[in-house]
């Protein structure tokens, strides 16, 4: 093809160029990039060696480029998509990017709740969960809430894409969500203040700091939540995310509001990244593979 450039040579370029500005994953980022500005998998990408990138996919191709190291913009954000659990979601600045441990959350309900369990997924962002729920849990009444408008709508847009059923609410945690959930599951924001200088790029300068950070201890938005959840008897789990080393004191908030049964979940990195509480109407068994339970305070905890 005239003017064409193969797309290894692109390649090479492209992961230099990405490399250089300090991301973590150049090879993996870029692959996407091309990817999903030639339309073809990441395995053709790397197969087909009669691939040739020319026209207007060498300035779309630049241009990813140069989000990435340039703006340093998340590969999700540039094209429009991430994956969690089965569900391809369309993602973009109103709401978090997904992550892998969030998928915990989807797991410990999935596990845990019985048929039929009407469920609150709070601070919903781009829908990740809740609609995770839906897919591999027809059998419960889901519905997700979040404060920012923008967020709703993108979460909306990715439930009727996906053709699941999910209730969406506008709301500052539970203030004005009738009384009616078994239980609430959510990834609320916990980045402490102090960790602020800490974050990538990516973080920092593209996703909301709204659903980022809460606070000097970064438990700002967990602490109300925790108490408003306790305060409904309807609530009989609780399952919130956390950050690495806040387990034992978002427990000593989950017991405080009354739940019976409280313990961490730790994430694939051997993280505690969920705490759990449970009372009443649902069953709270006892620990399994990747469950701690969580000491008072004052005990040693592993915090990494």
């Amino acid at each position: 093809m005239r003017g064409a450039t193969p797309v290894r040579d692109a390649l090479d370029g492209a992961m230099t160029a990405i490399g250089a500005a300090g991301c973590e994953t150049p090879r993996l980022d870029a692959e996407v990039l091309f990817a999903h500005v030639l339309g073809v998998s990441r395995e053709r990408l790397l197969t087909d060696r009669d691939l040739a990138i020319a026209g207007p996919d060498v300035r779309a191709v630049q241009n990813a480029v140069r989000r990435r190291a340039v703006e340093r913009e998340p590969v999700a954000y540039i094209t429009g998509s991430r994956g969690f659990r089965r569900l391809e979601l369309a993602v973009d600045p109103r709401a978090l990017i997904p992550r892998p441990e969030t998928e915990l959350l989807v797991e410990l309900a999935v596990a845990k709740l019985p048929r039929g369990a009407r469920v609150l997924d709070v601070g919903t962002g781009s829908g990740a969960v809740a609609l995770a729920l839906a897919d591999e849990r027809p059998d419960l009444l889901v519905s997700g809430s979040d404060v920012s408008e923008g967020a709703l709508e993108l979460a909306r847009a990715n439930g009727d894409r996906l053709g699941l059923r999910v209730v969406w609410l506008w709301a500052d945690l539970l203030a004005g969500v009738p009384d009616t959930f078994e239980a609430i599951v959510s990834n609320p924001p916990y980045v402490a203040e102090s960790e602020r200088g800490g974050l990538a790029p990516e973080i920092l300068r593209h996703e909301p700091a709204g659903a980022l950070f809460a606070g000097p201890d970064g438990l700002n938005v967990i602490r109300p939540l925790v108490a408003q959840a306790g305060a409904r008897a309807s609530v009989c789990l609780l399952a919130v995310e956390i950050g690495a080393g806040q387990a034992v004191a978002v427990a000593e908030l989950v017991r405080g509001a009354g739940f019976e049964s409280v313990r961490a979940e730790r994430d694939l990195a051997g993280i505690e990244r969920v705490v759990v509480g449970q009372r009443g109407g649902i069953d709270a068994r006892g620990s399994q593979a990747g469950e701690s339970e969580v000491g008072e305070p004052g005990e040693s905890r592993d915090r990494r």
